[in-house]
């Protein structure tokens, strides 16, 4: 997308948008992946992963995460139960859950722009590092969120937001056309 002389005007080619960069962008070309390899995941890169998700901006730097990583397929295979769109876990090789430490909240009701923010870096970073992952929401689902409180044995003061499916990407998916210049306003609607 590039502004041109007039700065209520956009032009939006999907094709370059985002590609000023020859170097792959995370923002524009990770995808959701649902279906992964068999290649395990190294403890580095989950590592790193959750390194990235602390690096995210929080309200007030409360910082009200905690994360859980599973790489284990038996505890893989009862987080399925978790909800209706847990069908990733199926093939992915770990997984991280995102959860709000509410004895860090400091920033009543922010938690959950907190917690997502960090699970957005999780999921940047895994394209960097060559995985593919996708986010399978818990929150506020009270069904999904027992099921994984649960299974993963979580204290009461933790709540999952989020469980992010992780491994070696068994598909490829094509950037789609989102740009809508439409939806973009400068100084009012």
């Amino acid at each position: 997308m590039q502004i041109t002389n007039d700065k209520n005007q956009l032009n939006s080619d999907p094709i370059t948008f985002g590609k000023t960069n020859p170097m792959k962008n995370p923002v524009f070309d990770r995808r959701s992946i649902r279906k992964y390899t068999s290649q395990q995941i190294e403890k580095e890169q989950l590592d790193l992963l959750v390194g990235a998700a602390m690096f995210a901006p929080s309200a007030g730097n409360q910082q009200p995460w905690q994360f859980v990583i599973v790489d284990k397929r038996d505890v893989l295979d009862e987080l399925i139960l978790s909800g209706p769109y847990t069908s990733a876990l199926k093939t992915a090789q770990a997984a991280i859950i995102v959860c709000a430490d509410m004895e860090r909240v400091t920033r009543e009701g922010f938690w959950i722009q907190d917690c997502s923010m960090a699970g957005h870096n999780i999921m940047l970073e895994a394209y960097n590092l060559g995985l593919g992952s996708v986010w399978i929401g818990c929150y506020p689902r009270e069904d999904r969120m027992a099921n994984v409180a649960r299974t993963l044995r979580l204290p009461s003061f933790a709540i999952p937001l989020t469980i992010i499916a992780i491994g070696y990407p068994d598909e490829t998916k094509e950037r789609p056309d989102r740009i809508d210049p439409a939806r973009i306003h400068y100084n009012s609607w």
